[in-house]
């Protein structure tokens, strides 16, 4: 016999349908129901049924306030009433998961990302070691030197394991210098192996094309990498000089020579310098004779003498600059006509002041004037003319 319950509804408007369960032949299976909420059907399309019994469909509230402050609860109870079924562990089943490996968890683990690769030619750029080496040359033509000792820098490219030799240029050496081998990976062995900066040190001989260079010192950011990469350095060394250089530097004899023979040292010191007299020729004396006025010029490069005269306005003289001529004026006129009655000597000639510069030309005895005379309110004879000399200025 088929079981049957039926439902009965309140249909009053605006109130919720009540369902109450059919007292009559059917109490178990309401009590059934009661007790298990479940569908006993599949919940399919077309198959689930809602539960009579339920009359309260509202969401648990999860806030609340305490004290004025926003507080989260977490729900009890689901939509319809029913309670939720929360996962409580027992301290037997929290052991176990613990014992468990992750791996049958969370399955194999990822590998971790390889770290960023940064090639060479960024993380060394602009970044050389520096060396500071020489190498010994013979010298095969030269009475003066035997060899020759140049000094280099040898530098090293992080990059590309390149490395270059470059000497410093010398003023007026007379060799060619600068690069002596451009940038390149220089071979260290015939097996084609080619040097590292592990092979660099101080103190060691490095032969490159045949030449041989011996390392000295490197600076200090050189010094900084290779021990920060566990190379022990070598105590750094003294540069070798050249000893021709160095004797081209000692200071030369000094000879000396009198003055007189010495004109290039003369010509040096006193170029551009001169003396200035300023002098009168009192010729009132003779007929019709007046008194002009001069300036006497003593150039003292080569002690030569020019007089050149003053013309005021309307003076009634000509007007020519110059009265004598750059010129070297002696002091005791000598007549080239007439043979010396005998050979000078050495040194000064009688009558000659020693202040006189001397000179033998053509067997005739020679006085000239030196930077020592004239001096101020002296007379000056050439031929007949006697120059007063007057107060001076300048370097005189």
């Amino acid at each position: 016999m088929e079981r049957r319950e039926t439902c009965e509804r309140g249909t009053s408007p605006g109130q919720p349908g009540t369902t109450k369960p059919f007292q009559g032949g059917g109490g178990g299976v309401a009590d059934a129901m009661m007790s298990n909420p479940e569908p006993s059907l599949p919940l399919l399309p077309g198959t689930s049924c809602a539960d009579p019994t339920k009359t309260d469909f509202h969401r648990s509230q999860t806030l609340s306030y305490t004290h004025g402050y926003a507080m989260a609860r977490r729900p009890t109870v689901g939509i319809g009433g029913d309670r939720l079924q929360v996962n409580q562990l027992s301290q037997a089943d929290l052991d176990e998961l613990a014992n468990k490996a992750p791996l049958l968890t969370y399955g194999e683990p990822k590998p971790a990302a390889p770290p960023e690769f940064i090639p060479a030619h960024v993380a060394f750029d602009k970044k050389v070691l520096k060396f500071d080496a020489y190498f010994q040359e013979d010298v095969s033509m030269s009475t003066d030197e035997h060899y020759r000792i140049r000094q280099v820098h040898i530098y090293y490219y992080l990059e590309d394991d390149s490395m270059s030799v470059m000497e410093p240029l010398v003023e007026n050496s007379g060799i060619p210098q600068g690069k002596l081998i451009k940038r390149q990976r220089l071979p260290k062995n015939d097996r084609g192996d080619h040097y590292h900066w592990k092979d660099l040190n101080r103190g060691i001989n490095i032969t490159v094309y045949g030449r041989t260079f011996h390392v000295v010192d490197c600076d200090g950011f050189t010094q900084e990498f290779l021990e920060s990469q566990g190379i022990e350095l070598n105590p750094p060394g003294k540069m070798a000089l050249d000893p021709y250089t160095e004797l081209r530097k000692r200071p030369l004899h000094q000879y000396v020579t009198p003055s007189d023979f010495d004109q290039l040292k003369q010509f040096l010191t006193f170029d551009k310098q001169v003396l200035r007299f300023y002098a009168i020729w009192d010729d009132t004396d003779s007929m019709f004779g007046e008194c002009r006025k001069y300036i006497i010029h003593y150039y003292l490069m080569d002690d030569t003498v020019e007089i050149r005269e003053i013309h005021e306005r309307n003076d009634g003289h000509d007007p020519f600059p110059v009265l004598m001529n750059r010129q070297r004026m002696p002091k005791i006129l000598v007549d080239a006509m007439t043979p010396p009655q005998e050979e000078p000597q050495a040194g000064p000639a009688e009558g000659v002041p020693e202040e006189g510069i001397c000179s033998q030309r053509r067997g005739q005895l020679h006085v000239c004037y030196c930077p020592s005379r004239p001096s101020r309110g002296q007379d000056v004879e050439r031929k007949t003319v006697i120059f007063r000399s007057r107060p001076c200025v300048g370097l005189s």
